[in-house]
């Protein structure tokens, strides 16, 4: 539970800024993952948010993937608070504010990480979020573990930790990361274990960094004792590990990977989503991206992915997927070397 939402099985599909989009999220429920979370929002986009055909997408919610989260970035507590409403009118079940993003010109603009050196203003917008959201609508937060590794980013961090508990917010998704670090170098596991033991067994922790695979949540969760992990980058075109994670904590054997044809019967599939949600125009422009990402299963993936990047028309994707996944076979599991630095935020 997070507030009064069930969650359900604790290993869920993080925001990712361009990614976690309608499509991304429907696949990812469709394969296990219980709670979702879109990308990113920024405050005055939201308040400037028209129904237009281009933007009205980023507000839309399809039946089938409640709970789902909506996420907000900005720098104002006023301004940040409003945008929070716009969520709620939107239907997300979870508002999440946003004190994670590590990407430069967000920290420029003072939004997303940069929060966390400023506790004072970081705990008024939690603050002003809790008051504004209508109260059986949970509020959570995403933070790094501080803006660097100095004892003062620290002190800050559990500052801003213990103002988001006493605002009543339901729980923080930690990643085990600085802002400064931003994907270099190992997520920090142990500094979970030390939050989850700070906070206590009422407010909920989230684990994040370095979630590759079905065994990697598990172990962060064993190791740690976090209530739940949120995958992000480890989910971009590998829907199978939600499911993957829940057969092995069921005590079964992992799955194979998905075979060629179960590859290609998802992609399609995310492909109709992306026609629904934007235009068939639009979507074969939108899914190059997410088509590179699903050509990692592929055993030939360093040839099939070459396929992708200048989709032009839905003929353009089939023509790509009778040339690849025509003949059945074994798939892979995504080595964990491709995996590389989209901005999570």
């Amino acid at each position: 539970m997070i507030g009064n939402v069930e969650i359900g099985f604790p290993v869920v599909q993080a925001a990712l800024s361009g990614y976690s989009d309608l499509p991304m999220r429907v696949i990812a429920r469709r394969h296990g993952a219980s709670y979702s979370v879109c990308e990113v929002m920024l405050d005055q986009f939201l308040l400037s948010l028209t129904k237009r055909q281009k933007t009205k997408h980023f507000l839309d919610i399809a039946d089938e993937e409640h709970p789902v989260g909506g996420q907000l970035m900005g720098a104002e507590p006023e301004q940040f608070s409003l945008g929070a409403m716009k969520l709620v009118e939107a239907g997300f079940d979870i508002i999440d504010v946003n004190f994670g993003c590590p990407v430069k010109k967000v920290l420029g603009r003072c939004r997303g990480g940069f929060h966390l050196s400023q506790p004072s203003v970081a705990i008024e917008i939690l603050k002003r979020t809790r008051d504004i959201v209508p109260d059986e609508i949970p509020v959570t937060v995403k933070m790094r573990r501080g803006i660097d590794d100095s004892v003062e980013a620290r002190d800050q961090f559990f500052e801003i930790l213990d103002g988001a508990i006493a605002a009543g917010l339901a729980a923080a998704t930690v990643h085990g990361r600085t802002v400064v670090q931003r994907y270099i170098g190992p997520s920090r596991w142990e500094f979970l274990r030390e939050v989850k033991q700070h906070v206590g067994s009422e407010f909920k922790i989230l684990g994040s960094g370095d979630l590759f695979n079905a065994e990697d949540c598990l172990r962060m969760i064993e190791q740690t004792g976090v209530d739940g992990v949120t995958v992000a980058r480890g989910a971009i075109g590998n829907p199978w590990v939600f499911d993957q994670a829940r057969r092995l904590a069921e005590g079964q054997p992992l799955p194979p990977p998905p075979t060629l044809h179960e590859q290609a019967r998802v992609m399609r599939e995310h492909f109709d989503l992306c026609e629904q949600t934007y235009s068939v125009e639009r979507a074969p422009l939108l899914m190059r991206k997410f088509c590179i990402k699903y050509s990692q299963n592929h055993p030939q993936y360093e040839t099939v992915r070459l396929a992708f990047p200048r989709l032009k028309t839905r003929a353009d994707f089939e023509t790509a997927l009778s040339e690849h996944y025509a003949v059945d076979g074994p798939g892979r599991y995504i080595p964990r070397e491709l995996h590389g630095s989209q901005e999570e935020c």
